[in-house]
This record gives C-alpha cells, sequence and structure tokens, in this order.
C-alpha cells in the first residue's frame, strides 16, 4: 500500500506491459457489447502536459482517475470488475481489440473511496521498441484520443458478462524526443572583445528507423550564463542546417557558459543541451 495514502484500502493493483496486455485482449472470453454501469471519471494523463518519446528508452506518464461502481458490485471485490483509460487512433473498438494504434495501461493500483467508489493511480505503458508497434512510424507524433475499457465478471472463475469501450473528452498529444549535442565554445581561452564560435547539433528520434535523426530548419536558441549569475539569458536565435548542425559567432565579453535550448513544437518535445565554459581575458 502506499503509505503516502492514509486512510483508504487498496482493493487492486493491475500491472501489464504493453505485449501482456495486447496478448490478454486477443485472447479475452467473448464478451457482451453492453453498459456495465462503470463510470470511470477524472482522468488525468501525464498531469495535461504532452509525452514525450524517444527510440529506446520505456516510457510511463502518470494516470490518475475514479471508478464509481454499478448495482451489485463493490470495492471488497475488485477482480469482478476491470476499468482502465488508454489512448488510441483510429476506431476505437479496432484499437482495443486488435491492439494496434493502441496505448494501454502500464500499472495502476486503486484505493478504496467507499464500497462503491475507488481512486485509481498508476501509468500507460509505450515501448519504442519496433516489436512493440505502438510508436513506429513519425505520423504517431500527433494528438491521441482517450478511451476507457470497462468490463465485469461473475462471481469466481468465468467469462465477461458485459464489456464496453468508451471516448473521453481531451486528448494527449505524443511527441518525438530531441537532443541537443553540447553547446561547443571556441577558441578557448578567447580575448575579450574577440569572436567566439558556437556549434552544436539538433537530432530528434526517427520512429521509422528506430534511430536519431537530424532535425534541419529548426530554431535553437543560444543562451549564456556569466560565470557568477544564475539564470541564463538568450543571444540569439540560429536555424540548424541540412545535418541539424548549429554555428554562430557572439563577442567574448566575460568569463561564463553557452548552452543551446530547443523549445518543441507539436510533434517534437524540448531539448536542452550540455554547458560549455569560456575563459575570457
Amino acid at each position: 500500500m502506499n503509505t503516502g495514502i492514509r486512510g483508504r484500502r487498496r482493493t487492486a493493483a493491475v500491472i501489464a506491459t504493453a505485449g501482456a496486455l495486447a496478448l490478454s485482449v486477443l485472447n479475452a472470453p467473448a464478451a457482451q457489447a453492453k453498459d456495465t454501469g462503470i463510470v470511470l471519471t477524472d482522468i488525468v494523463i501525464n498531469n495535461g502536459k504532452p509525452v514525450v518519446v524517444g527510440t529506446a528508452r520505456v516510457v510511463e506518464p502518470p494516470v490518475t482517475f475514479n471508478i464509481a461502481l454499478p448495482p451489485g458490485y463493490d470495492t471488497d471485490h475488485p477482480f469482478r470488475y476491470a476499468a482502465h483509460p488508454f489512448l488510441y487512433r483510429g476506431s476505437i473498438t479496432a484499437s482495443a481489440n486488435t491492439g494496434e494504434d493502441y496505448i494501454g495501461p502500464g500499472s495502476y493500483t486503486c484505493y478504496e473511496l467507499s464500497l462503491k467508489r475507488a481512486r485509481c493511480e498508476g501509468t500507460l505503458y509505450i515501448d519504442p521498441h519496433p516489436a512493440q508497434e505502438q510508436v513506429d512510424s513519425n505520423s504517431d507524433a500527433t494528438k491521441w484520443k482517450i478511451g476507457v475499457s470497462l468490463r465485469l465478471f461473475p462471481p469466481g472463475d468465468g467469462p465477461v458478462t458485459a464489456q464496453e469501450y468508451e471516448t473521453r473528452p481531451g486528448t494527449v498529444s505524443l511527441r518525438r524526443a530531441a537532443k541537443l549535442s553540447v553547446a561547443d565554445a571556441t577558441p578557448e581561452p578567447v580575448t575579450k572583445g574577440k569572436k567566439i564560435t558556437v556549434a552544436g547539433k539538433l537530432t530528434r528520434a526517427n520512429w521509422t528507423t528506430h534511430k536519431n535523426g537530424p532535425y534541419a530548419n529548426s530554431t535553437v536558441s543560444l543562451q549564456f550564463r556569466a560565470k557568477n549569475a544564475t539564470t541564463f539569458k538568450t543571444l540569439k536565435k540560429v536555424t540548424t542546417n541540412s545535418a541539424g548542425a548549429l554555428r554562430t559567432t557572439v563577442t567574448a565579453s566575460t568569463d561564463g557558459f553557452f548552452r543551446w535550448v530547443y523549445y518543441g513544437n507539436t510533434t517534437t518535445g524540448t531539448a536542452t543541451s550540455g554547458q560549455d565554459y569560456i575563459d575570457v581575458r
């Protein structure tokens, strides 16, 4: 039980990988497509922020939601019902039944609020590995719709008695991870008043090749923080060339740190480079 949540009994915990979940969806017993009576509300995914995914690391954005149960069901018997949010593209039924254009839960735990209500918290599970077929095209960097899967089970073992998929308002933006190389300032040291050349490179995740590739024609900010200062200031904006490379010159004035910052867009996440210290004499 989460020790940070007091006065609430844990009713159930669900743990699933995307692959295992897809198998459970495909192999689930036939169910009646009818109203379950389960009400799933107050869904918040990744705190309302875009979800950024790279080419290798599993991403598990946080999810919270509330469940209200129908007559005949209660939180004392958590294995008689199942409910969770998911993300999908296209048809909600096709996505949920085939596992294509579908992103399901990683794990979540529900805490009893009453015999009919529970508060759930956990994660989604996004694995960019090509075998998972979750993000396997750059066109997946878009807004995904929010759906919920609701199921009822009989006492003991038995097939699903009722099942439905419902859409919910809002969307979740899925974005390709960006990366900036360390800002390379030369020459070092440099005489005050002389020119400094700062170079770098911007790349982003390519979900088709599953490698990072150059991000051309993108605007990146060159920032500087003086040695004893606490904040960075933007000096200028630079556009990447066809290879994603950045290169510009500034005048040396004082010791300090250079860095590149990319602020992202509707398909690509933000990125901040490592810093390079310059000694001005």
